[in-house]
């Protein structure tokens, strides 16, 4: 097997890309509308959303949070968000002591109120702590969503929204993860300011 050229790699990479987002645009406009709506309505009733995720997705999670808490593009009140990825000492705790499965939802169980929004982010769509994270927040009755990729089935199944990138490559699923949560912000500034 022919290795490619460098030049070779960078269109590659740009034409998945390509396609990924004509499958998008294609497939799942009216659901990323309706997830804006959810949290507009959420920020409107004095909720918060809260986000988690794993390795690059807990990077995601704390980013999309400081967009809404700082700034998006706009100068305007700062909007309750929270990342369950950046306390160190509940992470470790937790995880010692109830199990690595459980530094989501435990957490959840303290913060998380009926009517909040809970974005869990999981590439493969299949780790067992953002899986518990979900259904805990189901049972507070947070409207849950999920970010994941093409394999992402169980995650999918259990969120009430699931914007699902159509690749199972999770660099290409890290990359429209973020930029639909760019997207998100964007949307929700332009509606309330």
């Amino acid at each position: 097997m022919k290795k490619l050229k460098t030049k070779d790699k960078i269109k590659q990479g740009l034409q998945e890309s390509i396609e990924i987002n004509n499958c998008i645009i294609k497939d799942q406009i009216g659901l990323l509308e309706k997830i804006v709506q959810v949290v507009v309505k959420a920020f409107r009733r004095k909720k918060k959303i809260v986000f988690f995720g794993n390795g690059g997705s807990a990077a995601d999670a704390q980013h999309l949070v400081a967009e809404f808490v700082c700034r998006f593009k706009k100068d305007r009140i700062s909007l309750p968000a929270v990342a369950l990825t950046t306390n160190t000492s509940l992470l470790t705790a937790i995880g010692n002591d109830m199990g690595f499965e459980s530094i989501f939802s435990r957490q959840i169980e303290a913060l998380v109120n009926a009517g909040d929004v809970v974005v869990g982010i999981s590439t493969s769509g299949n780790s067992p702590n953002v899986l518990k994270g979900i259904k805990c927040a189901k049972e507070k009755g947070a409207i849950t969503i999920a970010f994941t990729g093409s394999k992402g089935r169980k995650l999918s199944k259990l969120a009430d929204f699931c914007f699902t990138v159509p690749s199972p490559d999770v660099p290409r699923i890290q990359e429209f993860h973020i930029m639909v949560g760019h997207i998100i912000c964007e949307l929700v500034e332009d509606i309330m300011f």
